[in-house]
This record gives C-alpha cells, structure tokens and sequence, in this order.
C-alpha cells in the first residue's frame, strides 16, 4: 500500500484518527432550514446573508476553504479583504431562491482543485476581485430578469475585466493526525500592485449560549520562539495552538450574536461576531478585545502583491507546543511529500494512458466529493421546541415542516450534493455520491449508505428522510442499487466483499421496502405513487399536490422504482444466501414481487391501468378522474425510461446453488404463464445460460430504444435529454376549468415555476439518469450478448450492440468537460474567460445538470454530488477501451 493507502486502513481500524480533521465546515449555514425559526418557514428571509456576519449560528458554522473536527467544535477558514469591499469576506455570497431569476446561486468562483480521502493534502482555490464586491447589483439586476432570461453572473458585472483579481490558494497538509499545516498564496493577476488583507480565522462553533450544560472554550493569545500563537482550550478538544508565521497581530473577539446591530437590544459583551468586520474596515479598535482573548481569533496580514507576484502567509495548527522551528525547512518539505503522496494515490485511480485532459477531469472531480463532507447537525425535536435560552417558538410551529419527523437527530458528516446551494443531505443525491466516493474511500462510502437507514434518520414507518426542506418528501428508492454496487466496487478493489455491511443494510431496506409497498400502491395493484419522485417539474401538474382534475396519478417511473428495488434486493438476497440459507426464501418473496409489478407495468385490455401505450411504443402517467375515466398524460419523458432500470441478469452458477430458488422460479414458470409473460424471458437462457428479468423484453426494450437513440427526441450530443425534443414543437397541453397545464422542451433553464426551487427536468441532461440508463444497457447486453443490435443514432444506418450504445453515452456525456477540436468545453458554453484564460481553463465546475442542445452547465455550479459520476464513467470508459 501507498502512504495514503496505510493511512486510509489506520483511520479504518482506528489505530490513527487521520479522517478526524478534514474539510467538514460548510460554505453556506445562512438561509437554511436548521438555523429558520421564523413562523412562516421562510428559511432565507429568516437568516439572511446580511445577519450572517453579526449572528452566531446555532447548528454549525460556514467559512472560505475551511476545515473542523468531526464534530465541528473548532473551526479554522479565511476571511479577506480587498481594501474596497463593504464587507469583510468571510463566507462565500449569492442569491437565495426570492432573489434569483432561477433559485439560489452561488455568485463566486471557487474551485476543488485536490484532496486525498484523509485528507492529508488539500488544495482549494477563491478567484477574489480587487474592485468592490458587486453585491447589491447582483441581487437587483437578477430580481429584474424573468424565468426566460439567463441569470446574471458574477463575470457580468466586470469585476474581473483587466484581470483584476487575486488569485487565493488555501492548501492544508497534515504532518500527523493533529498536526495541520496551512499555507495560503496569493497572486495578483492585475495590472498593478495591490494590498489585501488575510485573516486565517479560528473560532469555536456557539454550543454554549442555548441554555444546555456545554462549559465555553476560550482561545488566548502568546508567544512562542518570537512567533504569535493562537491557543486553544476546549473541555473535550483539549489544548491546540495555531502557530501564525510572520502575523502582524492577533485580533480576538467572541462568537456571540450582535444583538444591538440585528435587533436593537443589548449585547452580553463588548465583543461580538463581527467584531473583525468592525475592526479592519471601520477601524474600531474597541471592537477587539484587547486581552486577546475569546471564542473567535485571527492572525492579521496585510500583504501588498506587485502585478504577478505572489505572497504566501503560513500557518501551523498542532496539538505540539514544544515545535522548536515550526516553518522551518521540515515544513516545505512536508508538502512537498504530502503533494506527491496524493500524486501516487491516484495513479491507482486514474488509469494509465488517460490523456492529461481527462485526468484532470477525473482528479478535480473526485477532490471535488471529498471537499463535500460535511458536517451535518440537526435534531428536530429542540428545533421544533425551541431552546431554553431562546424566544419562545411562534405559534404553529408544531405544525410546520418537519413536525412528523422529531425522532431524527443528525450529527455526522455526510456527503452533500454541494457546500453553497444544498449544505444539507438529499437521499437519492447521497445515493449516487457513493459510487465515485467508493472509487477512493469504500469506508466512507459503506458509512454514508448505512448512516441514511439508522434509526436515528428513518423514520419508525420505515420512510427514509427525503431532504431538510422537507423530509417526509419521497426520494426515487435508489438505495438498494447504490449498496449492491459500492459492494461490489468495495469487492473487485480489496478482493473480498464486506458481507456485514451488505446483510445490514439490506434488514433495514426491508423495513422502506415495506413502507413503500403500504404507503404508495394505493389499491393494492401493485402500481406506484410517490409524488414528484426527485424529478421536480417534469409532469404536466405537480404530482406532490392535490391535482386540479381531482383523482390521482399511477406513476411509470414510481412503478418501475419498485420494480428496480425488487430486483435489487433480490440480487442481495441472492448474494447473502450463499452462505446463509434463510435469506434464499427473502429472495424468493422479491422474486415473485417483481413479477406481479412487471405485470401490472405491462398488462392491456380491460379494467388495468395501462401504463403502456402500445400505439406509441412508451409508458406514460395514468390520470385517475374521479368517477371518471383513465387518461394517459402522454409526455415523452424520462418517466417513461426508467422501466429500463428494473432489469436483472440471474447467472446459472447461483441458480445450482441456490436449489430452493431455482425450483420456486421454475415452478412460477410453468404454473403462473399469465405472469410471467409480460416479463423478459425466464425460459429462454441468454449468454452464458443466464436468465433475464426485466420489466422490458425484447419488443418493448427495441421501441423505447427507438426514441431513446433518437437525435430528434432524446439523444442529445451530450447525453440522454429528461423530455423528448419532441416537445420543441408539439407541447403537450392540458386544460383544466379554463387553466392551461403544458410541457414544452426546455433545454435549459425552466420558465415554470412549479414546484419550485432551481432545478429543471424539462429537457436538459442529467448525470444519474444518464448513469442508470448507461448500466442498464450494460445489464442487457450481458443477456442478449452481441448479437442484439439496435440503430445509434435511430435513422442513421449505424447499428450497435448495447454494451457499445452505453460506451457512446458515456462518451457523451464525458466531453461535456473535455475540450473539443476548438480547444473549448462544452460545460462552459460562451464563457470566454472559462474557455480561453490560461489561469481558467483547466478549471471544472461540474454543475447541477447540462443544457439539453449543447451540454453548457447549468443549476448548481459546484460538484453538485451525482455529476461527479463522471470520475467513474471516464474511469470505466479507458478500462473497457
């Protein structure tokens, strides 16, 4: 093993706590659900980013490229200052859901450029203007803008005209688990010299001021071997001290809110949160303490840089005080191992040969999943009760948000879809984040799949929480897939598949399984709801809400989820029974299951819902009318492709072990024709005399493939578009008391406002679908083999095999972000700066979702969790190459 390797298996059998210091401190705690005690549950206008400087948070903190301990009770980030800014720079700023034309959005460029698994080498880069940051031009011009136009960018303000900019680099490399060094480089990429303050800040998260029996922390300042030092005193953290390399002086002040800025009354002491903010632009002296002492701390340097020089400030955070020369020769040294230590871990990861472009790719994707762990705290019970120490909670509060969920009491770190827009867990997000976390750190992975169905997060109904903005909301039942694939990843990698960690997982699905059977199959047919199911505005209504029409919904994409849980938990079931014979009658129970789903999908004529249109060659949403009849809301979409999921390959080998199974499934066979004929091929033995189950057999599968690889409806050149262009000129419309309800093809940005929020599945690209359809092929090809081609493009005369059809999707998808013959990529559309700039161009924002028509970013900007599938796409593209 490498050295990180060794480290990675030390934190894992806990001979070393190398995972305890790492990137968990959020960059957004403002706006968020946890730290909202309004009445109205209007989260962004209840802690706005305005009073986020001047209040101390009650769940966590945030900060610039910082780090905490795993329970965030000691906090180190930077703050800045350019010497025009209204505001000291401590948190990264941008539009909450009101104020954007299209949802919150992180207005700064901020970029993962590495991390290692323990994070034993981090690199983190801020692009900061030297002009006043343009906050309120921002927020004004993008209140102008509808749902039509694009949003205003921070690049549109002109900040960065001239190259007028300072080029931040935080980078962290741990000389033990305790021993944290810290340099931060600046460049000056203007035209002249310019000043800028650096404020490396250490503070305490406020677990104190809440009326519980947490004792106060408190930092000091002294000095040692001529240097300032920042020490730090916590009741269970112990002592640490920052040592602050050529700091020109130690400014203290207290976490506590202001409470006479914010509201008016009198604060417990002179000293306050933004108590630096106060000191360095306003020149307040008494707004420090000047016996250097408090909860909150910085080392002040005040650097000027010549046009493209750069500055460096050093830092030294240890649980040593006896550091007889703390940046001395040892201390260049240690990065400089640390650097190439991260270089030989990921040249496991990185496969040989990868062009240089497409390794940078993979590389700043994975760092960009590492810096995403957070830490994540949030008990709702005291949030909904309020604390002792705080006003008494509005009226109606306990019938609010969250109310049915007081049983979950969160206090881990997980890994969120991003640190700005989502700095809080989304269930089916987490899902997909595993598999390239796996790719690294298969611990973390296992961890985050099992943390989600403790008891402590599912609910006592068996429901797993769907997200903080609502947690009884239904996520897609991906978890089951996620498992069963980090175990095998964990498998091929280490040699041996953790067989405990699968088996408990799969007790507590049962549990979910069994919610979703009793919660969302209405009739007892075995036909699924589940609301908006993670797609947000992808229908014709809001499928979360009471319809206009009155009646229900019977969900494709909810009935094929369970179809798609069956045959997951099937496979594990399958796979546990090879040691331990009771779980070969569970994978029986899944068996049988998938067969009555697969034919309620699939079933014609009669009273049955008729998810299938057989003159279209698709599934579609079935309206239920009140006393009225069914209607098909025949809109081409990714609901209808996700039956392709529920697919399954049952191999001859497990089949002789397994008699008991293989008797059952024969029994079905001849005795149950009625169900199984509707389901892909049971009798029939593929290659390598394997049997298939699958919602979609041979005629079905070639017919939604037809439209699938189709340019003029979902194929798009950067991957499978969430609606058919179809739509582009054929808007399906449903009128509804006078009211026209209507989809059309939107390649980017939507103009509808259902639902809400940020997001859009009505016509761009995006990565877990992608990624589910690409394995699903692969799953069918192992059947069918090479001999079932279909035509890619549809009406091109190029006819591929399905394992080739998935290559060219993932290819597809993977030159969203590697440069084309013009040198430019795809994700950055018409950004000139992104696709020409020397110190831009090989930077990657791996957004939220793609631009259905020409792959340009768009949604959340930063890592955004699932898109960074792309490290395992481009990983398992250059293997099978």
């Amino acid at each position: 093993m490498d050295q990180e390797q060794q480290r990675l298996e030390a934190a894992r059998t806990q001979q070393l706590p190398w995972k305890k210091w790492g990137p968990y401190l959020s960059e957004r705690q403002w706006g968020t659900v946890r730290e909202d005690y309004s009445a109205t549950g209007a989260a962004w206008d209840y802690f706005p980013h305005d009073h986020a400087r001047a209040r101390a948070y009650r769940w966590g903190e945030d900060g610039i490229a910082g780090i905490s301990d795993d329970k965030q009770q000691l906090c180190f980030a930077l703050a800045l200052w350019n010497g025009t800014d209204p505001i000291l720079k401590e948190r990264l700023f941008g539009l909450t859901g009101s104020e954007g034309n299209h949802g919150e959005d992180v207005k700064e460029y901020y970029f993962y450029l590495d991390s290692t698994p323990t994070h034993s080498y981090m690199k983190y880069l801020y692009k900061y203007p030297q002009a006043a940051f343009p906050y309120t031009k921002l927020v004004d011009e993008n209140r102008k803008r509808s749902r039509r136009d694009p949003e205003f960018e921070l690049l549109d303000t002109g900040v960065f005209d001239e190259d007028r900019y300072f080029d931040v680099v935080v980078e962290y490399a741990k000389g033990g688990p305790e021993d944290i060094l810290i340099q931060i480089s600046v460049t000056n990429r203007g035209p002249e010299a310019k000043p800028i303050h650096l404020l490396p800040t250490l503070w305490f998260r406020n677990t104190w001021s809440w009326g519980n029996t947490d004792k106060k922390p408190f930092l000091k300042g002294l000095w040692r071997n001529a240097r300032p030092v920042i020490e730090s005193i916590h009741p269970t953290l112990g002592q640490r001290w920052l040592f602050c390399n050529r700091a020109g002086e130690l400014l203290f002040t207290e976490n506590e809110t202001n409470a006479t800025r914010l509201f008016g009354s009198t604060n417990a002491s002179p000293f306050v949160k933004d108590g630096f903010h106060e000191y360095v632009i306003h020149g307040k002296e008494h707004a420090v303490n000047p016996k250097q002492t408090g909860t909150k701390a910085s080392a002040y340097y005040l650097l000027d840089v010549g046009a493209g020089e750069t500055r460096t400030a050093q830092l030294r955070f240890t649980e040593q005080i006896e550091l007889p020369d703390p940046f001395g020769l040892a201390f260049q040294e240690l990065f400089k191992a640390r650097r190439q230590e991260a270089d030989e871990f990921y040249q496991h990861h990185v496969p040989a040969h990868l062009s240089a472009d497409q390794g940078n790719i993979l590389r700043q994707a994975l760092a960009g999943m590492l810096w995403s762990k957070q830490y994540y705290h949030y008990e709702v019970e005291p949030w909904l009760n309020g604390d002792l120490n705080g006003p008494e909670p509005p009226h109606g509060r306990q019938q609010g948000r969250n109310r049915q969920w007081s049983h979950l009491a969160c206090e881990e770190v997980l890994s969120m879809p991003d640190t700005w827009e989502y700095p809080w867990f989304a269930a089916w997000d987490l899902a997909f984040h595993t598999i390239p976390l796996a790719m690294v750190d298969p611990e973390f992975a296992k961890q985050q799949l099992d943390i989600i169905t403790r008891e402590w997060y599912m609910h006592p109904n068996g429901q797993l929480p769907a997200y903080e903005w609502a947690f009884g909301d239904v996520n897609p039942p991906v978890h089951a897939w996620a498992t069963w694939r980090v175990y095998k990843i964990d498998q091929k990698n280490s040699g041996h598949g953790d067989r405990a960690f699968l088996e408990r997982v799969f007790q507590k699905l049962l549990l979910n399984f069994t919610w979703w059977v009793n919660r969302k199959d209405r009739e007892g047919k075995n036909v699924f709801e589940g609301g908006f199911l993670g797609l947000d505005n992808i229908g014709v209504f809001d499928r979360s809400n009471a319809l206009p029409t009155g009646g229900y919904i019977e969900q494709a994409d909810g009935t094929s989820w369970m179809g798609m849980y069956c045959l997951n938990m099937l496979t594990i079931a399958l796979e546990l029974a090879r040691e331990n014979p009771v779980y070969e009658d569970i994978a029986t129970k899944f068996f049988e299951h998938f067969l009555y789903i697969a034919d309620a999908m699939n079933k014609v004529g009669g009273s049955a819902t008729q998810l299938w249109d057989e003159e279209d060659g698709f599934y579609y949403d079935v309206l239920h009318l009140p006393h009225g009849p069914q209607l098909r809301l025949k809109v081409r979409s990714i609901v209808g492709l996700i039956p392709l999921f529920a697919v399954a390959t049952l191999e001859p080998d497990i089949l002789d072990k397994l008699p008991g199974f293989k008797a059952r499934l024969e029994w079905f066979i001849r005795n149950r024709p009625k169900l199984t004929k509707n389901v892909a091929c049971l009798e029939t033995q593929g290659m390598g005399a394997r049997r298939l189950l699958a919602i979609c057999y041979k005629e079905k599968l070639q017919r939604i493939l037809a439209k699938l690889l189709d340019e003029k409806e979902f194929l798009a050149e950067y991957g499978i578009r969430a609606i058919s262009r179809y739509h582009h000129e054929h808007p399906y419309i449903f009128k509804v008391n006078g009211q026209e309800h209507r989809v059309d093809y939107e390649p980017a940005e939507s103009s509808s406002g259902l639902f809400g929020g940020n997001s859009n599945w009505r016509g761009p690209v995006w990565f877990p679908i992608n990624y589910l359809i690409i394995e699903s092929l692969q799953r069918f090809h192992h059947y069918w083999g090479d001999d079932f081609k279909v035509e890619c493009p549809t009406g091109s005369g190029n006819w591929l095999h399905l394992w080739e059809v998935g290559a060219l999707l993932s290819q597809r998808l993977t030159q969203i972000f590697t440069r084309d013959g013009n040198r430019r990529r795809p994700v950055y559309g018409g950004s000139t700066k992104f696709q020409t700039d020397p110190h831009w161009q090989d930077l990657i924002l791996f957004y939220e979702y793609f631009h259905g028509d020409n792959g340009a970013g768009i949604g959340a900007s930063h890592q955004t969790g699932w898109t960074g599938l792309v490290a395992k796409l481009i990983q398992q593209n250059h293997k099978h190459e």
